[in-house]
């Protein structure tokens, strides 16, 4: 049967390539396809639609079939709804997953839609002056379960709204372009959140769960209604090349939030953000504890941040399935709340271990290091006050900080110590009004080595006049050593 149907694709193949029309895309190899009929295809063809200048692009899967978004009725007119369009795009392009897979471009224009599921072995790619507009009408957006190791949404008790870009048990899906813009068009679902009109958490705009392989590069996100990026249950991550932007004063419009996920890549992005531009997560108190899922492997890498009221990489607070091997190196943070920050309650259970950070340069800064063990809410009241985290082998070396007002706030939870706490080679300058009490630290334990202005007691000088360094892998993760191959397919011109 598979090769019957292998047959059957390669003679209409050959069909459409004989008559030089439509939107054609290639790895090595240039393949056409139209996803209507083959009388559609060529009164297309007759209406000037001509063969494209090709280009190309990086993703870790290259493709073998595309086609154009406008060739499915879409209108780029920031009006027209293109809901279906995009949806009938995706659907008819999913055939060919197995047949070296698809890539659905987006053209210039403004292109509005409600939200649409993606494919495996897809590629969805934005022209440098493509807008894809998120609707802001909740009835453009399904009802979802929430997730297991949530046991409620984020913004209210019961479902949520499904994500603009949404996608469940694939594999290999790249989302890309040439920078162009994904706008969550947010506004409206912020002032329904701050009023309580909400009956459901809000939308994200990409979430992708129980997948594996998934590439997000090259693009512009613009206000979402909630958190912009939310891998979940997934594994082999690339998120590079990012810029993520949301007015500072709105909160819960995250960064990027990979969330009990393995072996993920985060690199070269920029965020300006209301709320963490980072923020790692593996689900909340008892229900992420019961699902059980760390994220774990995870590396940042050349990150800048601006977030005024928040952290620029924040571990937790939903933390209760574990996080662990936390790498991040290279980071920018300016005008933001804090560096690094550590959140979690009793109750969270769980833990955040083998944390490495290095390399990192901060410009006016409320806090540098910041842990607290007593962060906020409970999904309800069934969470197990005995449910203690586990905080330990933290590691912080070779960061600058500057126009800062307190260098570290560290507040452990009593009978239960945040251990193995390493702060090397940190020089942090005050702001000219800052906190009287410079290092706060409870039930914590650890050393520093060669950090000004002077660490609290807790966390002594190891051996002075030396700078003994922290702990920093030196071994790669998987993920670090996936490469992005050159990709060509070929832009229709009008």
């Amino acid at each position: 049967m598979r090769s019957l149907l292998y047959t059957v694709g390669s003679l209409l193949l050959l069909l459409l390539l004989s008559h030089d029309g439509g939107f054609t895309g290639a790895a090595d190899a240039e393949h056409s396809f139209i996803a209507t009929d083959f009388r559609t295809h060529r009164h297309r063809r007759n209406h000037g639609h001509r063969r494209g200048e090709e280009f190309e692009y990086s993703a870790l899967s290259c493709r073998a079939y595309s086609a154009s978004l406008d060739e499915f009725g879409a209108v780029g007119d920031g009006v027209t709804s293109n809901t279906a369009a995009f949806r009938d795009a995706v659907s008819q392009l999913s055939r060919f997953a197995d047949y070296g897979g698809s890539l659905l471009f987006v053209p210039a224009g403004r292109w509005l839609t409600g939200s649409f599921n993606l494919t495996s072995h897809f590629t969805l790619f934005l022209h440098r002056d493509a807008v894809i507009l998120a609707s802001q009408e909740e009835s453009d957006y399904e009802v979802i379960e929430p997730l297991p190791s949530y046991g409620r949404g984020r913004d209210a008790d019961g479902g949520r709204f499904i994500s603009l870009l949404f996608g469940s048990n694939l594999t290999d899906v790249v989302i890309t372009g040439e920078n162009g813009t994904i706008d969550g068009q947010g506004e409206p679902w912020w002032g329904k959140f701050k009023r309580g009109e909400l009956k459901y958490t809000r939308p994200y705009l990409i979430e992708i769960m129980h997948s594996d392989g998934i590439q997000i590069s090259n693009l512009t996100f613009l206000n979402s209604p909630s958190w912009h990026i939310h891998p979940v249950y997934s594994s082999n991550i690339v998120i590079q090349g990012l810029t993520i932007l949301a007015p500072v004063t709105v909160p819960n419009t995250d960064g990027i939030n990979p969330d009990s996920c393995t072996n993920t890549r985060i690199e070269d992005c920029y965020i300006v953000s209301g709320d963490d531009c980072i923020a790692v997560k593996s689900g909340w108190d008892q229900y992420g504890i019961n699902y059980g899922m760390p994220t774990k492997q995870l590396l940042i890498r050349r990150l800048t941040c601006i977030s005024p009221d928040s952290a620029v990489i924040a571990l937790g607070s939903e933390m209760s399935g574990g996080i662990e091997d936390v790498r991040a190196e290279d980071i920018v943070a300016i005008n933001s709340e804090s560096g690094i920050r550590i959140k979690t309650a009793i109750g969270r259970g769980g833990y955040v271990k083998d944390v490495y950070v290095r390399g990192m340069t901060m410009h006016t800064m409320k806090y540098v290091f910041w842990m607290t063990g007593s962060y906020g809410s409970h999904p309800d009241e069934h969470y197990d006050p005995n449910a203690l985290p586990v905080i330990q082998n933290i590691n912080y070396q070779d960061m600058v900080a500057e126009n800062v007002t307190m260098p570290a706030q560290l507040a452990g939870i009593t009978g239960d110590q945040f251990t193995g706490i390493c702060i090397s080679n940190v020089t942090i300058t005050l702001s000219k009004k800052p906190k009287k009490v410079l290092w706060n630290c409870t039930d914590v334990s650890g050393y520093t080595s060669g950090v000004t202005p002077e660490p609290c007691q807790l966390l002594p000088e190891k051996q002075p006049g030396t700078i003994v360094p922290c702990n920093f892998p030196e071994s790669p993760i998987p993920v670090d050593e996936a490469k992005l191959q050159r990709c060509y397919s070929r832009r229709r011109l009008m």
